[in-house]
């Protein structure tokens, strides 16, 4: 696939109605398709590389546009397909932790990549850390999670893709929100190899390794590790060195910097170190977003001694209880379609995977962790309705399906969050999931505390919903008779090597046994059809309300 140089032909859209901006005195360029002004203003330069202030016509917007310097002829065709599928690869990522490019073409003339991607108003976290001295571990945290989550998406690639960069100068923030992006993948190389071989990056983030030019994705690990050092000391690593030579000589020796002795929090300091030890022991981006130290229960101990379930407790006895690793969830309102997966990945978090899509056929994709000692589901939703710009309504709905499908994968996560009298309050049951382990659409009907509830279908949806509870309904009048015979069935067969006296002793046990679980089967139907009722009373409400509202 071929990429739009500066001499190529561009199709201009919408270019009529625009003020001229060649004849601007601020105006130095002007993109090939016409949209995009670069003023000469900059707003960053590296080794290789140029970030100008610049204006999207089209919507109206300030955005960064990045000049890199291409070093060498470009003359046969392998180096241009080579430099095409790169491009093709930066325009193809989408992730919450990355930064959003939108244009990216070839200067043939300068030897320039031109790119442009979204401005961020806080800067680089670098910055941005230097503004602001007093900042509590919680929220470097909260930034060094947004970063692993950045490069697990980087380093999940087909092929991988590193960064080779990765430093604070690199990382961007949002002052507002505390949204954290990595930027500057203009020396990101896909990884078809098993091993990379070249040597670019900043001398005192590259992992020892990099230099000798026989690397992988391990390296942005590395990196990671000396940019939370950083973060944490407000030092730049290896600031003590005088020379990049003297830099070369203690990383190559596996010399830490003496920054890392000014960390004064003993598990900051392990997460750091791990970071840094020898590519063959060194944890990948997901390992590292599973470590204890990224919990912000170690930031307030007396508060996680308070709980009544610990994680690990949380997760043996899901297991015991036979919960499911992997679950999904599909509910729609009136302008969207939502998709919820989510998977266990340890005793203390879930690896969600949200997929939203409008009818206009418009979808994105949200990949996000949830720690189930310090996240709830509403704080959640609500931070993901306002980066992603969604309707204040989609908050319950976000929030009803992360709720209930944590419930679900964590049964007791519930009980472990709330008092003792939330437990012993009466209990709602709600329609559940679809399991993904069993490959099948499945109707799952499991407890779950008060604070679950069933979101009120629109119209649309009632004649799904009359369907359903009609299946469920004739399920129930002829399971009651099967379910019971079947089980006397079994229960004759098992019992007929045994004694005579056993068999007196074993009926009256397994006949108190059948009427309890009977009853508890017969109990689940009522409790299904009254959230039917429920709903369709709702929706009634709704279609009312609506058209007393059209009506005046």
């Amino acid at each position: 696939m071929d990429f739009p140089t500066s001499g190529d032909a561009f199709a201009s859209t919408g270019g009529k109605g625009k003020s001229d901006a060649s004849e601007s005195d601020d105006v130095v360029e002007v993109s090939p398709n016409k949209r995009y002004i670069r003023y000469n203003e900059i707003l960053g330069r590296g080794a290789s590389k140029t970030v100008y202030k610049a204006f999207d016509e089209t919507d109206g917007i300030e955005v960064a546009w990045s000049q890199i310097r291409l070093d060498g002829p470009l003359q046969s065709p392998e180096d241009m397909e080579r430099l095409n599928t790169e491009i093709h690869l930066l325009r193809s990522l989408k992730h919450e932790n990355i930064i959003k490019s939108h244009c990216i073409w070839i200067d043939n003339q300068k030897k320039t990549i031109n790119a442009i991607t979204e401005l961020f108003c806080s800067g680089s976290l670098r910055q941005y850390r230097k503004k602001h001295k007093l900042v509590d571990m919680k929220a470097i945290k909260n930034w060094a999670r947004q970063i692993l989550q950045g490069l697990h998406y980087l380093h999940s690639q087909n092929p991988p893709v590193i960064h080779r960069d990765l430093k604070c100068d690199n990382i961007f923030i949002n002052g507002n929100s505390g949204e954290v992006r990595i930027g500057d993948l203009g020396l990101a190389t896909i990884m078809s190899q098993p091993t990379a071989r070249s040597v670019v990056g900043t001398p005192e983030f590259m992992a020892p390794e990099l230099y000798d030019e026989q690397y992988d994705n391990l390296i942005d690990i590395y990196s990671f590790g000396m940019c939370l050092l950083e973060l944490i000391t407000c030092e730049y690593p290896y600031s003590e060195c005088k020379t990049v030579a003297h830099i070369f000589k203690k990383v190559t020796s596996g010399i830490k910097p003496a920054a890392l002795d000014k960390v004064k929090d003993i598990e900051a300091k392990r997460f750091i170190e791990k970071c840094l030890v020898p590519a063959s022991q060194r944890p990948s981006a997901a390992q590292l977003l599973k470590d204890p130290f990224l919990s912000d229960t170690s930031v307030n101990s007396s508060t996680s001694m308070s709980r009544s379930v610990s994680l690990s407790s949380l997760e043996s006895l899901s297991k015991d209880i036979g919960a499911p690793q992997t679950l999904e969830f599909l509910r729609c309102n009136k302008k969207n379609e939502f998709k919820l997966k989510g998977e266990k990945c340890d005793g203390d978090s879930i690896s969600f995977s949200l997929r939203i899509a409008d009818f206009g056929g418009n979808t994105r994709h949200i990949d996000f962790l949830f720690y189930l000692e310090s996240d709830t589901a509403l704080t959640i939703a609500g931070e993901m309705v306002e980066q992603l710009e969604l309707a204040s309504e989609d908050v319950v709905v976000i929030a009803d399906m992360i709720d209930s499908l944590v419930s679900r994968l964590v049964p007791i996560w519930k009980q472990s969050r709330t008092s003792l009298a939330a437990v012993n309050s009466a209990h709602n049951n709600s329609i559940s999931a679809v399991s993904s382990e069993r490959g099948e659409s499945e109707l799952v009907v499991g407890k779950g505390t008060t604070e679950q509830s069933v979101f009120p279908p629109t119209p649309s949806e009632n004649k799904r919903i009359d369907e359903l509870a009609l299946v469920s309904k004739e399920r129930v009048d002829e399971g009651r008779g099967e379910c019971s015979k079947d089980l006397q069935k079994s229960v004759t067969s098992g019992m007929s090597c045994l004694s005579v006296a056993e068999k007196d002793d074993n009926k009256g046990l397994v006949k108190l046994e059948m009427e309890a679980f009977d009853m508890q089967y017969q109990q689940f139907c009522r409790e299904l059809m009254r959230i039917r009722e429920k709903a369709m009373r709702n929706c009634k409400r709704k279609w009312i309300a609506r058209r007393k509202i059209n009506v005046f």
